[in-house]
């Protein structure tokens, strides 16, 4: 007979990958129905997820999509995460922030009357 694929519970796998600080926030995210597995809503942190399985979830104001590659036997330093997934996330340009004034930030109430005298001599 064929060895059964080796699973982990879906939170502690994502808990070893540092998509998440806790245990806790990732069962938390995964019990309030946010995560999908292979399209299919998961509703248990102690879902099982084997290795190729896609796993869709929010993360901060992203949607992330990746794909299981391997597991961890610990919560290791970054590096050793990244190997245990691979994103297929698309990748979205930064929005710019709301533009400043000349770059230097706030005016100050010098050159705030300065801009107001700009003004009223346009309008002449």
């Amino acid at each position: 007979m064929s060895e059964p694929t080796p699973k982990i519970r879906l939170d502690k796998w994502l808990y070893h990958a540092r998509f998440f600080k806790t245990r806790t926030l990732a069962a938390k995210v995964v019990t309030g129905g946010h995560v999908r597995v292979n399209k299919a809503k998961v509703a248990k942190a102690s879902h099982a997820v084997a290795v190729g399985d896609v796993l869709t979830f929010p993360q901060a104001r992203t949607i992330r999509v990746v794909r299981v590659e391997s597991f961890g036997t610990r919560r290791g330093p970054a590096t050793e995460a990244q190997t245990l997934f691979c994103d297929l996330s698309e990748v979205k340009e930064k929005i710019p922030g709301a533009p400043r004034y000349e770059g230097k930030g706030r005016p100050t109430g010098r050159d705030r009357r300065k801009l107001d005298l700009k003004r009223g001599q346009e309008l002449e």
